[in-house]
């Protein structure tokens, strides 16, 4: 009977523990799941913090570039400097700025096509001048090689008489039909004025003509 007692109370002590320790990890929380909980939203937050972060400073330095492309434009375009009273007070804006730089980029592609063609046309006249001083040159070489053929040849100034009469005769003519009051009128003229009195025949005659009066001064 001892023996028994005494197992009996062992029996109820332990069952006794059980009980208290089973309540007492009931109330206690679950700090393991908690902390796994914690562990695993942690990294979550951090990997959007970084993305967000990220995507702030992208887009930050895209702005800074932006506002410094529109800065530079500023002072490289001579248009954007020179603002209008009605807005001189305030800041350029974007389209503003955009619209000068395309207005600054067309005249710079109207100034180039006008340098070419000026160019061009040296080119043409330095061509010209080239082919001019070869046959002046090989003028003089044949007068150096023959120096007595030119003794029987016309005086300069009894060409210059032939030339100035034939000059005087068409601008008579010139003077008296065309007007120089427009462009308009001088051009319509001009035209008029050439088929009427430079057509081959009329100035054979007027030739001749100063031709006869430079013989008759002669003799």
């Amino acid at each position: 009977p001892a023996l028994f007692m005494e197992n009996a109370r062992k029996g109820s002590i332990v069952s006794r523990a059980n009980s208290i320790g089973s309540t007492s990890a009931s109330s206690v929380p679950n700090t393991d799941d908690e902390d796994s909980d914690c562990a695993q939203e942690s990294p979550k937050e951090t990997y959007k913090d970084q993305r967000r972060r990220a995507h702030t400073q992208a887009e930050q330095k895209r702005r800074d570039a932006i506002k410094k492309g529109y800065n530079d434009l500023q002072a490289i375009v001579p248009t954007c400097e020179q603002q209008d009273f009605s807005i001189s007070s305030q800041k350029l804006s974007k389209a503003i700025v955009l619209q000068k730089t395309i207005d600054y980029i067309q005249f710079l592609h109207k100034e180039k096509k006008k340098q070419e063609e000026e160019v061009s046309t040296l080119r043409k006249d330095v061509m010209a001048l080239k082919i001019m001083k070869v046959n002046y040159e090989q003028i003089v070489k044949a007068h150096q090689n023959n120096p007595n053929e030119g003794k029987n040849q016309i005086s300069d100034e009894l060409k210059f008489n032939v030339f100035q009469g034939i000059m005087d005769s068409l601008f008579q003519s010139f003077n008296a039909s065309v007007s120089v009051t427009s462009f308009q009128e001088l051009s319509a003229c001009v035209f008029s004025w050439i088929e009427e009195h430079c057509k081959p025949q009329t100035l054979r005659d007027v030739v001749i003509g100063v031709l006869h009066k430079v013989k008759s001064q002669l003799y």
